[in-house]
């Protein structure tokens, strides 16, 4: 498959995550073989993704650099590199200097981390002070178990309730939540440092569709982030988990760049100065799971 060549604009890299179960080798190897511009490495159970050296070698090899590394903050990764949280995004800040990142994503505290809530607005500002690295807070989602809904963050999934520097804007979370995708965008302003483009039915469940197979604004998102002058990084961050084969695989992730690199031109550079638009156009859906806790799901 022919790799699709980087355009002016903001650079769109490939999460690990979005390779899974395949391990975190096969990421950096997708985003060269299809012409990522670099990958944000998920931090979880992959032993290879808490080796900083390993990581490292797989960039030098495939010449793909790491622009973002997601700290292990999901509810399966709280062993990952200490029982500390407040260690874990230290842990995090060093191996993004490392590995050459500008950028660590992190998920608000769970509500029974009470002791690390606490500290977690003032442990990001301070660890923010590193030079060239951003700690960006993403938006989260509710909980949704039959007729119980819970919010399992504290203090809830939009962290510009509480405010930080710096913020990632996930389209999969803001689907699960009901959140108004735009109205975020507009809350985050100069804050936003960082995207997960991927998509959502609507189902309160984190479904990381591929963008433009659900009811996310996916397109208007990069479109403006394309003529706002944005500075940060796209990241493809969809679930291929069900694929069955690395050209599946391969397939798919190949058509979210395309997206991508599609909605990210500014409009005075498209034909007529006309943006593109998926509407009316949305494609056959490829299968994806629910969100659950014991997959890299974010």
């Amino acid at each position: 498959m022919s790799p699709i060549g980087p355009e002016p604009g903001p650079p769109v890299a490939l999460s690990t995550a979005s390779v899974y179960p395949e391990p975190v080798a096969a990421g950096f190897e997708l985003a060269a073989e299809l012409g990522y511009d670099g990958v944000e490495l998920m931090v979880w159970g992959d032993r290879v993704s808490q080796d900083v050296a390993a990581v490292g070698k797989l960039a030098e090899r495939h010449g793909v650099p790491v622009i973002a590394v997601h700290a292990p903050c999901l509810a399966v990764t709280q062993r990952v590199w200490g029982a500390d949280p407040i260690l874990r995004i230290r842990r995090s800040v060093s191996a993004a200097e490392r590995l050459g990142a500008t950028t660590v994503v992190l998920h608000p505290p769970f509500r029974w981390q009470r002791r690390y809530a606490a500290q977690f607005a003032d442990e990001v500002a301070r660890a923010g002070e590193v030079a060239g690295v951003a700690l960006a807070v993403e938006n989260m989602f509710p909980v949704v178990r039959g007729r119980v809904r819970t919010v399992p963050y504290e203090p809830g999934f939009d962290p510009t309730e509480v405010g930080h520097r710096h913020y990632t804007l996930d389209l999969s979370h803001t689907a699960a939540a009901g959140t108004d995708a735009l109205a975020l965008l507009d809350r985050m302003g100069a804050g936003l440092h960082h995207v997960h483009l991927a998509d959502g039915s609507g189902a309160p469940r984190d479904e990381h569709l591929v963008p433009g197979r659900g009811t996310q604004p996916c397109a208007e998102v990069l479109q403006r982030l394309a003529d706002t002058g944005y500075g940060g990084a796209v990241v493809a961050e969809v679930s291929t988990r069900r694929l069955r084969t690395r050209y599946e695989r391969a397939e798919v992730l190949a058509r979210a760049l395309l997206f991508a690199r599609l909605h990210l031109q500014p409009t005075e550079r498209r034909p007529g100065g006309v943006a593109p638009t998926t509407e009316g156009r949305r494609e056959e859906q490829v299968p994806t799971a629910s969100h659950e806790v014991a997959r890299p799901t974010v």
